[in-house]
Order: C-alpha cells, then sequence, then structure tokens
C-alpha cells in the first residue's frame, strides 16, 4: 500500500527502524529522486514491506493478518468474486459464526474500495490489513489446480489424435490450446518452486519434467502430435527463429505469475526424435539473503566475510552448474553495494538484477566475450569486479591482472572442490607466483535439499548404521568425534537447526534426522522443502602459497587447509545433518566422489 511521506517520518521514529540523522537523510534522498519516502526505505533496506505493514499496522490499530493460502475455504474465497478480489487486493478468508466476514485487504485506507466490497458482502465486514505479496499469492487460489487444467487442455489435443507435424498459424496463436499449455506448463513449475523445465520429444509421446530442488521429476506425457507446434510457441515467446530446427538456439522472455515477475532463459537443442527444449526459471524479484541464511556458519562465515571485504585480490566459487554459485555472488555483492563503491560485472547471462550495479550482458556473436567485457569494465574505474565464469587463460590472466592493479574480483570457476581450482588456473598457464599473490579466498559449494521442519523424523541409528556414517565420513571413533560434538555445539549455538537437541555426544551419535517421503503439500516434496548450501571455505595462507609456488597437487593443497581449519562441505553437510537441516542421504547424494 502506499503511505504518506509523513505517516513513514512517523512510523520510523516510532518503531525505532532508523536514527533521526538516518530518517534526514532519507527524506533528502526522496526529495532529491522526487520518489515516495516509502519506496526509499524499501530500496536502502532500512525496512522491508513486511516489517511498514505490520508497523502501520500498530500505528492505525488496523489488525494485521499473514493470509495462509492452505487454510482458506474455497467456498468462502468464493464469497467475492474474483473480479471484485483482484480490481481490490482483498480476500475474504473466514466467515464466523455470527456471519462476520474478515477481509484482508492491501489498502484499508481506500474508502471507495471498502464502500464497493461491503455491497457486494453486507456491512458486517471485519477489516484486516496484509502484504501486498501475500494478497498476490492468495489471489491465485481463485485458479483452482493448476495441473487439473493442464490435464484438461492435454485431453483434448489427445482426443485430436493423429501423428501430424504440420504447423499452422492457428496452433500458435494467443489463444490456442497450445498457448494456454505453454501457460499452464509454467505456472505449474512456477507453483511446484521448480528451477528448469526440460520438455523432450520421446518415440511415443513429449516428456515434461522440472527440476526442484536439484532433482529431476517427471511431470506429465504430452500427445507426440503437439511437439512441434509446443517448441514454435516457445519459440515464438524467446523471439527465435521456428523455421531453423538443426542448430541449437538461445533466448529468454518474461512472465508475471501471482504479481511476481520471472525470467525464463530458453535453450533449444536438436536430438534424434526432434527438438528439446530446457527452460531455466529465474525470479527476478527475488530479494538477496544473507550468508547466514544461505547455510554458512563458524570459520567458513568468518573467513568469507572477511576475505570480501578486503580492497584487492580475488574470490574464486566453484562447483558444477546449479550448485549456487551465482546466489551466493549475488548476496555478497548485495552487501557490499554501497553509494561510495562502484560494482561492475560481466555476466552470461544476467541471472540477479542488483539495484545501483552496473551489469553487463555477454554476446559472442557481437564479439562481448568475458575477455574483451573485462577489458572495457577495467576502463570504468570500478572498486569491484564480478566476472561470471572463468572459461579461459585470457580471462584469469586479465582478472588477476585487475587484481593487481587495485580492485576485487568475484567470479566462479567449475571444479570440484575448492583445493582443485588453484591447479587448475595453472593449467591455464597462469603463473604461480600470480595465483599466490591473487587468491584470497576459494569457496567449493553444493546445494542439498532442506528436510521439511514440520515432518522431518528424528530416530535412534542402528550401531550398523553409525559404523557407516564413520566409515562414509572418514571419521575415527574417540577424538574425531569429540571434534564432530564440538562443531556440532557451536552450529547448534549459532541457531542452525532450530532449538532441536544435540543429536551427538563426545563418543558418537545419539539420533540422526530423516525425511518423511509420504509428506508432500504446496510447498515440500517428499519431505523436502527448499535448499540450503554446504560450503568450504579454502583462504590462501602463507603456508599454501608456497604449495601454490611448489605446484603442489589439490590432495596435498586440501590436507593443509584442513589442518588449517578448513572445514570440508562433506565435514559442513555432517554438521547440518546432525542438526536437522538435511540428511545424511542427501549429503551422500550431491558430495560423494
Amino acid at each position: 500500500m502506499r503511505i504518506s511521506d509523513s505517516t513513514i517520518e512517523s512510523l520510523l521514529g516510532r518503531e525505532q527502524l532508523a536514527t533521526a540523522d538516518q530518517i534526514t537523510s532519507l527524506k533528502e534522498q526522496a526529495a532529491r529522486l522526487k520518489r515516495p519516502l516509502q519506496e526509499v526505505v524499501l530500496d536502502e533496506r532500512v525496512a522491508d514491506e513486511k516489517t511498514l505493514v505490520q508497523a502501520f499496522s500498530r500505528y492505525t490499530d488496523i489488525p494485521f493478518i499473514e493470509l495462509d493460502t492452505g487454510s482458506i475455504p474455497t467456498d468462502v474465497l468464493q464469497l467475492l468474486p474474483e473480479r471484485v478480489a483482484r480490481q481490490y487486493n482483498a480476500i475474504v478468508f473466514k466467515k464466523d459464526e455470527e456471519g462476520v466476514h474478515h477481509l484482508a485487504m492491501e489498502d484499508p485506507d481506500d474508502v471507495q474500495a471498502i464502500n464497493f466490497i461491503q455491497k457486494e458482502l453486507g456491512t458486517n465486514t471485519k477489516i484486516y490489513i496484509a502484504t501486498k505479496d501475500n494478497i498476490l499469492e492468495t489471489l491465485e487460489l481463485y485458479r483452482g489446480d493448476v495441473n487439473k487444467e493442464l490435464n484438461e487442455v492435454i485431453d483434448i489435443q489427445r482426443e485430436d489424435g493423429g501423428e501430424s507435424q504440420m504447423v499452422t498459424e492457428e496452433d500458435i496463436a494467443e489463444d490456442s490450446p497450445i498457448a494456454q499449455t505453454v501457460n499452464l506448463l509454467l505456472e505449474y513449475a512456477i507453483r511446484s518452486h521448480a528451477s528448469d523445465v526440460h520438455i523432450e520429444p520421446r518415440e511415443e509421446y513429449v516428456q515434461v519434467r522440472y527440476r526442484i530442488d536439484g532433482v529431476l521429476k517427471e511431470v506429465n506425457r504430452l500427445p507426440r502430435n503437439v511437439q512441434g507446434a509446443l517448441v514454435s510457441r516457445i519459440k515464438i515467446l524467446a523471439t527465435l527463429k521456428i523455421d531453423e530446427r538443426r542448430v541449437p538456439q538461445d533466448g529468454r522472455f518474461k512472465i508475471k505469475v501471482a504479481g511476481r515477475q520471472y525470467a525464463l532463459r530458453v535453450s533449444t537443442l536438436p536430438i534424434a526424435d526432434g527438438e528439446k527444449v530446457v527452460m531455466r526459471i529465474l525470479d527476478e524479484s527475488n530479494q538477496a539473503v544473507t550468508l547466514e541464511e544461505l547455510g554458512y556458519w563458524g570459520r567458513a562465515l568468518v573467513d568469507i566475510k572477511r576475505e570480501m571485504t578486503e580492497p584487492n585480490g580475488i574470490v574464486l566459487m566453484t562447483g558444477p552448474t546449479g550448485s549456487g554459485k551465482s546466489t551466493s555472488l549475488f548476496s555478497i555483492l548485495t552487501i557490499l553495494n554501497r553509494p561510495d563503491v562502484n560494482i561492475s560485472t560481466i555476466e552470461d547471462p544476467v541471472e540477479y538484477k542488483i539495484p545501483g550495479v552496473n551489469q553487463t550482458q555477454t554476446n559472442s556473436k557481437a564479439g562481448m566475450t568475458f575477455a574483451s567485457g573485462l577489458r572495457a569494465l577495467l576502463r570504468q574505474d570500478p572498486n569491484i569486479i564480478m566476472v561470471g565464469e572463468i572459461r579461459d587463460g585470457e580471462t584469469a590472466n586479465l582478472g588477476i591482472q585487475a587484481a593487481l592493479t587495485g580492485h576485487m574480483v568475484f567470479s566462479t570457476l567449475h571444479t570440484n572442490n575448492a583445493a582443485t581450482s588453484l591447479p587448475r588456473l595453472l593449467d591455464m598457464g597462469i603463473e604461480p607466483f600470480l595465483i599466490a599473490s591473487t587468491i584470497r579466498a576459494v569457496v567449493g559449494q553444493r546445494l542439498v535439499r532442506r528436510l521439511h521442519k514440520d515432518s522431518r523424523q528424528s530416530y535412534v541409528p542402528s550401531e550398523e548404521e553409525k559404523a557407516e556414517v564413520l566409515r562414509l565420513f572418514g571419521l575415527q571413533p574417540g577424538d574425531s568425534f569429540k571434534l564432530i560434538h564440538e562443531l556440532e555445539k557451536k552450529a547448534a549455538s549459532e541457531g542452525l537447526g532450530g532449538d532441536i537437541p544435540l543429536s551427538t555426544d563426545e563418543n558418537g551419535i545419539k539420533t540422526l534426522w530423516r525425511a518423511n517421503k509420504d509428506f508432500n503439500d504446496d510447498d515440500a516434496r517428499e519431505g523436502y522443502k527448499g535448499r540450503v548450501g554446504i560450503y568450504e571455505v579454502l583462504t590462501n595462507s602463507p603456508d599454501i602459497q608456497k604449495m601454490i609456488m611448489a605446484h603442489a597437487t589439490s590432495d596435498d593443497i586440501q590436507k593443509q587447509a584442513i589442518k588449517e581449519g578448513m572445514m570440508t562441505m562433506q565435514m559442513d553437510g555432517l554438521i547440518k545433518a546432525l542438526r536437522g537441516e538435511t540428511s545424511i542421504e542427501e549429503i551422500l547424494r550431491v558430495s560423494r566422489e
């Protein structure tokens, strides 16, 4: 909702969200930019939307409500027609025994809207205030079951039968069943929190799979005769050539679902049975999360926070595709993003938009590669540079030259762990003394599925299971386990896993956690909900610098880093499994070597 500048000023002081000096500075910035004070407060992250709405609720004595989409009966929702609900961003979420309608609104100060709604419902109405995002998310309940709608559309095409692959203009028009199928597939993917959509032609059917929390799952099989029209419709959305089916193509387009904007990165590839399409879903309204929320804790958190604030040097994020490297960099750049710092990036593609950061997209056809883009960035007086990926010796050399000339450089590298990246740079032809003098830290990471807090199960493992855990993680009973116990205590003290009891003592494992495989709801799949990172942060100590100069192997560098206190990804994962954040089988799935 739009809150007046004078009210925002009162809220900031009353709720102690900002000091008097900060409020004055925010007012001056709003006046200079000719923008509402509310927008400036949100942009500067002085408070988020929910905090402001809750403060406004206390200020006006209008009760605040956070709507739970799973607890609103359909018959209650339908008391207010969808047309009216969407026009005024209002939801009827309850009707009590006295016949009172409980109404949540984004803007309860809108007298005209309240009068109109009360003509629909009657004057026996109690009004609440909710955040805009919460209202928009709840409005999607009017849509019903997207998967059911999708199946109905597919059934119509299935009845059409035939093997015709001829694509007509009518097939791919805006209001055609194919366009409807594409819209529903994407909407269902977004509601399922999928990161990728795979549309793959097979001999008898078209397979649709979603990657949810890092795991591919088949969600539908479409009739084979829709393949041509389906791919053509996606190509039109992504402005690709619909008559070119022999070479791979890349494009992107944007859609809005539940008031949030999503960018879809489209890749087509000719395979034996036709053209395969993969779409990566990027939530453009995503806010950066803190390093702690990503899963950093303990020594790793201290090391990365120290190294990323140095005035010059290189910090590398390593791991396979889809391991969360870009998300880590997005969070780091957001933390470092201040008006007195010039941050410039060269990316392929620009996945996350960061206000105030100069982000450049590579374009190989126009000659804008990572190397040429980085050369141009160095003439733009940057303090901090982010290179999407180091793929070759030229880019690596330019990054090192930038670090040597007083810039802080962040980039990613595809290697299995942190230690492997240092010999990898040697393989690219970089001189050992340059690597030793510029690399500040290398972060190895993976993403594991997070256990659903309400359904996860604690159990006492058998002696065989305990012995197997020790073997898999290379642990020895005794001293080795005293270390694990101390690490778990430290993790618990930092809030990892909440207030659950410790899973270990000095002698070994007492309990473990596992997923309830039968638990599924709108957010959770097979007892997991979302993902969390497991990390290792290798800092470039004097001893490791000597090893780099001596062309040491990655195994030797890894052993030295562990000796100096680095926690490996596997060990980080084990602690998170003991704290109920994930399961042992998840850690082994992503980090077994």
